[in-house]
């Protein structure tokens, strides 16, 4: 590839290059495979169609679904015994490619169901007898955590915030609003002063939190549906200011897909990923690839 040629068809054939032979992908090239590559990067490809590479979707998608445990859930790995927060990541992939419902399902119903420690009985005790003012949280709104058994945090409530979003109507139990509510004012709870968000608390020890891109970037991606609440716009506005100095190509690809989502087009995206890219290559991260090629597939389809 030549400098101002990266594209999402691009990106597309790497990871389409790079399949592992067990249809999965790894963090890295001959990486074994995992359930969040493997579920971003066929979230990345074409979704069906007679331009999408058939192959590679039908074996991603097979893939994901022997890693599927039995109560619906995914594993960071297969063969690991427990499910986690990707069980969202692979659920939305599966639902944008379609072929998988009943494995859609049964990953809905789990994350559903999954909640976080800070409602269980033990949690609770303890705030009682060992308060705290190390951090400035509301404990009784849950999100999701990113294994069984601990804390809320951002980024899990995000993505799974985003798979009941991306869900039609028949699909959602009458459940799923109430807990979808919850979420998104725990979302809304752990922003930081000034705007963004970060990995976990905004305030701690009197100190406010330094917002990071990717976690600013999932949160606003889940709350799209509260775009004209005044956190949400200081937010964005805290993103689109720090936008020309985001040095890596993961972070820029995330906040480029979220203000285009809340339609504020930005300038330099594609220059700015050659850049980076000519540096090193990405490092080769699936990740980051399957990231920018979303992003700039989204951005062709918005401006055609």
């Amino acid at each position: 590839m030549t400098s101002g040629q990266l594209s999402n068809t691009y990106c597309q054939e790497f990871l389409i290059a790079n399949q592992n032979s067990d249809g999965g992908w790894g963090f890295h090239p001959a990486a074994p495979s995992a359930v969040e590559a493997t579920a971003w990067a066929l979230a990345a490809l074409p979704a069906p169609g007679p331009a999408s590479p058939p192959k590679a979707c039908t074996l991603a998608r097979d893939w994901l679904l022997k890693a599927q445990l039995a109560d619906g859930s995914w594993p960071a790995f297969p063969g690991h015994p427990q499910g986690c927060w990707v069980t969202s990541v692979a659920s939305l992939a599966l639902h944008r490619q379609g072929g998988a419902q009943n494995a859609v399902e049964r990953g809905l119903d789990w994350v559903l169901k999954a909640w976080p420690a800070e409602g269980t009985l033990w949690w609770r005790m303890r705030r009682a007898l060992f308060p705290t003012s190390e951090a400035r949280q509301d404990t009784s709104l849950r999100g999701w955590n990113w294994t069984p058994g601990t804390a809320s945090w951002v980024e899990p409530t995000a993505h799974a915030l985003l798979l009941l979003r991306a869900m039609p109507g028949e699909m959602l139990p009458p459940t799923a609003a109430k807990r979808r509510d919850m979420g998104e004012r725990m979302l809304f709870d752990r922003m930081c002063p000034g705007g963004g968000w970060n990995s976990g608390n905004p305030l701690i020890y009197g100190v406010a939190g330094v917002p990071r891109t990717g976690p600013t970037a999932w949160a606003l991606l889940a709350l799209r549906d509260h775009a004209d609440r005044a956190e949400v716009q200081m937010s964005l506005d805290r993103l689109e200011s720090s936008y020309a100095t985001i040095p890596g190509a993961a972070s820029l690809a995330l906040a480029h897909r979220c203000l285009e989502a809340y339609g504020r087009r930005v300038a330099g995206f594609t220059s700015a990923l050659d850049e980076l890219y000519s540096h090193n290559r990405f490092f080769e991260n699936m990740l980051t690839m399957a990231w920018v090629a979303l992003a700039l597939g989204e951005e062709k389809a918005e401006r055609t």
